[in-house]
C-alpha cells in the first residue's frame, strides 16, 4: 500500500464521520452575520453542495456515497481567506482547509476540475436558493440553516472500507463526473 493510499485510508472514515458536526458547524458560520463575507460564503457553497439533486457520487452508492461531500466541504474552507478561516470561532473553516493537501494529492491533476466546480455551486441553485439569496435574504436564510441541521440530525454515516479498491472507484468517479 502506498503512503498515499495509507493515509487516504486513515482520514477518509474519520472525515465522514464527522460530517454531521461538520454541516452544523458550518450552519453556525452561515447564520453568524458577525462574520466576513467571504467565511459565510464558503460555509454556504459547502453546504449547498448537502442539497444538490446531483452529486458527483450519488449519496446511496456503497461506501463513497458521501465522501464527495466531505472533499466539497473541504474545498469550500480553502476557497475562503485566511483571515476569513480564522474569524470563525469554531475553527471548523480552517480545520477542513488543513485538511484539503490530502484531498489535493489524491485528486493530482483532477483537483483543479474539483475546485472549478465547488466554485462554480455559488451561481447554482439548490432547493430553490443560490447561495446569494441564502446570505441576503432572512427567510432563505433561516430556511436554509434549519434544512442543514436537519440533514445533519438524519445523517447515517457509511461504511468506508479499508480497501485500496475504494480510492480507485472514487478518484474514477470523480474523473468521470467533473468536466
Amino acid at each position: 500500500m502506498t503512503p498515499l493510499a495509507a493515509r487516504s485510508l486513515d482520514a477518509f472514515p474519520n472525515w465522514l464521520r464527522s460530517l454531521a458536526d461538520d454541516a452544523r458547524q458550518l450552519a453556525a458560520v452561515v447564520e453568524n452575520r458577525e462574520l466576513p463575507s467571504g467565511a459565510r460564503r464558503s460555509a454556504a457553497l459547502a453546504l449547498n453542495y448537502l442539497f444538490r439533486s446531483l452529486d458527483l457520487i450519488p449519496d446511496g452508492l456503497e461506501d463513497l456515497g458521501f465522501i464527495d461531500d466531505a472533499f466539497v466541504f473541504r474545498v469550500a474552507a480553502a476557497s475562503a481567506s485566511p483571515d476569513d478561516q480564522k474569524a470563525d470561532p469554531s475553527g471548523t473553516l480552517a480545520r477542513l482547509a488543513d485538511e484539503i493537501g490530502l484531498v489535493r494529492e489524491f485528486m493530482s491533476d483532477v483537483y483543479p476540475r474539483l475546485e472549478a466546480y465547488v466554485g462554480g455551486l455559488g451561481d447554482a441553485s439548490a432547493r430553490g436558493r443560490s447561495v446569494s439569496e441564502v446570505l441576503s435574504d432572512d427567510a432563505a436564510l433561516a430556511d436554509f440553516v434549519r434544512d442543514a441541521k436537519q440533514w445533519a440530525d438524519g445523517y447515517q454515516v457509511p461504511a468506508f472500507s479499508r480497501d485500496e479498491k475504494n480510492l480507485v472507484k472514487l478518484k474514477s468517479f470523480l474523473t468521470a463526473r467533473l468536466k
